[in-house]
């Protein structure tokens, strides 16, 4: 597994870029110190002014309003978030237009976030202070209150809890005034990034000791890189929890949940402030310090089952191995591959908008049918059919693309489901249901979804 980078051969920003952020799986969002928000479309290689900030306006952090949430109410999803140095957030819409502007910190505001289901906003700010505000920017609470600034936060999967730096330590504080806060020493130098990733609900910390660490919820260390040359100044989980991506001067690195590092990148950029995954898990963008925004795409990823061996080449084409003869099958896509699962005799691959089904006995004739949103995010396979997450749904399809059920289950995230909470059988789809988590137990309720078909 590897990266593959893209650089312009000149930048369109003229100052350094703060912060990115995608609105779409091709579309993303940069801002910078030259006081501009650009539109950025890969399917068409065009950049865009969106808007120019005023002069006294220089851009820190950038979050959009969740996408699963936006659907319930019209235009609401089209609206981001920016932190600026001037200690006000400002919400903006898709088109540029500055719907509301607060005043929250004293001194810059370094970072700003929606929670899970778009009900609150957190910022941090450069006075130290942990501030929660209603999606509309009103004030609801002061979380924390702090000597030394604050430069990164996140919310805990629940969006219960809230993950935040202070110098050397790391602090999970619950929004309850009652609960426990959790607190530790993660490094040597003053931490500058964290994130915490809903689905495997691990931690990442990046600090100025040039090291990047990956913790569980409780605070136990689980790895700890090597130390850089350069401080670590971005860190960002994938949406699946699988890979994140390490940003540092001169430097991209690409790695797995345990820590490993797959590939290292050594493009022309300056320091990278801010990393940010699509949608779909495919891609990684940065905000660079010399102008410039870099593009990294995910591929030679592996998938393999008895002797068969697939492996994507590139964004839109496979090959498949067998490795007791040799032969060699190349699969090509018209559109990019974001996610699949080679199991039971069969490759089941989803594109950003179509499923194909291979037989392991014929790779020339898949079967293909269309997909309802193009952000698959979990592939389940059994000896009979498959489970597709495809945004916030799931279909359970047949190896003949014949759609068997689309199970329910009301209040689920299913924003958050993977291999290790959901399990699939000949009958029986069982899911662990995170939304119950108050029982004395540490595991959660199984929610067990039985779809009756011939």
């Amino acid at each position: 597994m590897r990266l593959k980078t893209s650089l312009l051969k000149e930048p369109k920003h003229k100052e350094l870029v703060s912060c990115v952020g995608w609105t779409s799986a091709d579309e993303l969002y940069s801002c910078g110190d030259d006081h501009q928000i650009l539109k950025w479309n890969l399917l068409n290689g065009e950049t865009s002014l969106v808007v120019k900030l005023p002069d006294d306006t220089y851009p820190i952090d950038l979050h959009w309003f969740p996408k699963n949430v936006g659907s319930k109410k019209q235009g609401q999803s089209d609206m981001f978030v920016i932190t600026s140095s001037d200690g006000k957030f400002h919400l903006i819409s898709k088109l540029g237009r500055v719907e509301k502007s607060v005043d929250a910190h004293s001194g810059a505001v370094l970072a700003g976030r929606w929670n899970y289901d778009g009900t609150a906003l957190v910022t941090a700010g450069e006075d130290g202070h942990i501030k929660i505000w209603s999606k509309s920017g009103m004030l609801r609470s002061t979380l924390a209150q702090n000597g030394l600034p604050v430069y990164s936060v996140a919310w805990g999967p629940d969006s219960e809890k809230v993950l935040y730096p202070v110098g050397k330590q790391l602090i999970i504080k619950p929004l309850q005034p009652s609960s426990k806060v959790l607190q530790w020493k993660a490094h040597e130098g003053v931490i500058l990034k964290v994130d915490w990733n809903p689905v495997n609900d691990l931690i990442l910390s990046a600090g100025e000791d040039c090291k990047y660490k990956v913790w569980d919820s409780y605070g136990r260390a689980l790895y700890s890189s090597t130390s850089h040359e350069y401080p670590i100044t971005s860190v960002s989980w994938a949406p699946d929890g699988d890979l994140f991506a390490v940003g540092s001067f001169h430097t991209l690195r690409l790695c797995d949940k345990t820590g490993w590092s797959y590939a290292l990148e050594k493009p022309n950029t300056g320091s990278i402030f801010s990393l940010t995954w699509s949608i779909d898990g495919t891609q990684v963008a940065g905000a660079c310090g010399n102008g410039h925004v870099i593009f990294a795409h995910v591929i030679e990823q592996h998938w393999e089952w008895k002797n068969f061996e697939v492996t994507l080449t590139k964004r839109r084409a496979m090959q498949v191995r067998n490795v007791i003869n040799d032969a060699v099958d190349l699969l090509e896509f018209r559109d990019r591959v974001i996610k699949a699962s080679l199991k039971y005799g069969h490759l089941v691959v989803s594109t950003s908008l179509q499923c194909y089904v291979f037989s392991t006995k014929n790779w020339n004739t898949p079967l293909i049918f269309d997909l309802k949103e193009g952000t698959v995010s979990l592939i389940l396979q059994c000896e009979r059919h498959f489970l597709l997450v495809d945004g916030g749904s799931l279909f359970l399809y047949s190896y003949e693309g014949r759609l068997i059920s689309s199970p329910k289950v009301p209040g689920m995230r299913t924003d958050i489901l993977n291999a290790q909470t959901v399990s699939l059988s000949n009958d029986t789809i069982a899911m662990k249901d995170k939304t119950d988590e108050k029982c004395k137990s540490s595991y959660s309720v199984l929610v067990v979804c039985r779809s009756y078909w011939r």
